[in-house]
């Protein structure tokens, strides 16, 4: 990766007579490729849209598009509301994504760190129980890759839920088969979910709809404590240079 002021680049090591193709990708491109450029194109109502992570010629990724949140543009990666989707699930389903984007879904961890690392991105959390809300929102976000374990980069709180995040800064992902980095008790298994789990968390936002007991639910501490799980739950991104009075 070249930083935004290289003008050049000298590539080492071709063969004299050669004939070699190379394709630049810019950052900006890469982060057109958000809802936040959908939102820019004139796309005002929040739904499912096709982005182009890798370009135009590489291959169609379908995601959901919040635009009303906060100004818009928002890239939605998680979504919990009734319950119909098993997030108990394994490292490589976690990897590729599952779910309904109309209803609930993890996007895919590897998309997650495919968006996230072309730029700064910044993350929102949206949560609603009853007639409560909470949010919280982080200008630093990123997931490392798969070689990685997929590791969390969070920091900046501000919000109304609480940084029940700040906890999980700096910890794999792990799953029911894969815990890249046990620091005694299994949490994927402990908590039937997929997560950065620490020892064990303070959110846990993909662990079983509707379970209040046993610290088991979708729990995010600072909020609701643990044995409240959270009936609504989206995570989402966009880029961090982004503002809502940019766009008309």
């Amino acid at each position: 990766m070249l930083s935004g002021n290289s003008v050049e680049h000298q590539l080492r090591g071709l063969q004299r007579g050669t004939l070699y193709m190379v394709k630049v990708l810019s950052q900006k491109d890469s982060l057109q490729s958000m809802c936040s450029q959908e939102l820019l194109n004139g796309a005002l109502q929040s739904g499912e849209v096709d982005i182009y992570p890798q370009g135009k010629e590489g291959r169609v990724v379908r995601v959901y598009c919040d635009m009303e949140t906060d100004g818009g543009g928002w890239t939605v990666f998680q979504r919990r509301m009734n319950g119909k989707t098993d997030f108990y699930r394994t490292w490589s389903e976690y990897s590729a994504g599952f779910g309904n984007l109309s209803e609930e879904f993890w996007l895919g961890n590897e998309l997650l760190h495919n968006l996230t690392s072309v730029g700064p991105v910044s993350l929102r959390v949206d949560m609603r129980s009853g007639n409560d809300t909470g949010y919280a929102h982080y200008p630093i976000f990123s997931v490392d890759s798969e070689e990685r374990q997929y590791t969390l980069t969070v920091s900046g709180y501000t919000g109304t839920a609480g940084d029940s995040m700040k906890y999980h800064n700096g910890r794999p992902f792990s799953t029911r088969d894969k815990d890249p980095d046990p620091l005694g008790i299994h949490c994927a298994r402990a908590y039937m979910g997929g997560w950065w789990y620490k020892n064990c968390y303070k959110t846990n936002l993909n662990g079983l709809y509707g379970t209040n007991s046993n610290n088991q639910g979708i729990v995010w501490i600072d909020w609701k404590g643990k044995d409240s799980s959270i009936p609504f739950t989206e995570m989402k991104f966009r880029p961090s240079r982004f503002s809502p009075a940019t766009h008309g």
